[in-house]
């Protein structure tokens, strides 16, 4: 059944109204008439089974059938920080890790980043990756749309280290004498410190297509992060933070469970 993120104010009692976008994809996309049925979720704490009752110009009035269990959410809280990669590749990543079960994405800028930053183009950057993840979490049939912020700069990352229980620094140096640990034995000792809790925040900090300098990750660490390695092979930019975000989901007991 098609699932439509609405703004929680239009939700009026039973009723429901839905606008823009997302009445065009109903209309003329879906071609649905009163009678059809879709889920509509509100992204905070409601989703429900609803009736098209009128299709009027460009608006589809709504009545709610059935409220359904809010069950899609992961318990752990996953940030994904994401060093700012060329070309499509954060659209990319955006999509895949939103279906996985990102909470939310920090893109930032990094010594190595090769994207020049433009503040007259971030508005409408920051709009296409909001429809981005919004079309993934109704896709993917999440209870909540991940935040995505606007770029940080390599020291406001840092600084927001300490808001995390727990801040993962993939590292492809992690492993050797010195620097870090396996990513699955930074989870494992995790979930049995005294920092573990049943729904902790966690930030994965991703790097571009050149990694991250000895220096930054010296920085990472000094501020409260973990260096993991990803295994023994080099991940691409766009492929890191999927894989690592799903082998953090999967140690938490989320994926592969009834």
């Amino acid at each position: 059944m098609q699932r439509y993120f609405v703004k929680p104010e239009q939700f009026v009692g039973e009723h429901i109204v839905i606008e823009h976008d997302d009445a065009h994809h109903i209309m003329r996309v879906m071609r649905m008439t009163e009678g059809s049925e879709v889920i509509v979720s509100n992204g905070v704490d409601r989703t429900v089974r609803a009736v098209i009752t009128e299709l009027a110009g460009k608006v589809v009035h709504l009545t709610v059938a059935e409220e359904l269990e809010q069950q899609a959410e992961p318990t752990w809280r996953v940030t994904i920080a994401q060093g700012l990669p060329k070309g499509d590749k954060m659209e990319l990543i955006m999509q895949k890790c939103t279906e996985i079960g990102a909470a939310a994405f920090v893109p930032f800028q990094s010594e190595r980043v090769i994207v020049q930053y433009d503040q007259k183009k971030e508005a409408k950057r920051l709009e296409r990756w909001s429809k981005i993840i919004k079309e993934a979490a109704e896709q993917s049939h999440r209870d909540a749309i991940p935040h995505v912020a606007e770029p940080k700069s390599w020291k406001q990352l840092l600084a927001h280290i300490a808001d995390y229980d727990l801040t993962l620094f993939c590292y492809e140096r992690a492993g050797d004498e010195g620097h870090g640990i396996g990513l699955k034995d930074a989870l494992q000792k995790f979930k049995h410190s005294k920092q573990s809790k049943d729904n902790p925040s966690v930030l994965l900090i991703a790097g571009p297509e050149g990694g991250f300098s000895e220096r930054e990750a010296t920085e990472a660490e000094a501020a409260g992060a973990v260096l993991v390695g990803l295994g023994k092979r080099i991940l691409r930019a766009e492929t890191a933070g999927i894989a690592a975000l799903s082998c953090i989901l999967y140690e938490s007991g989320e994926m592969g469970g009834v």
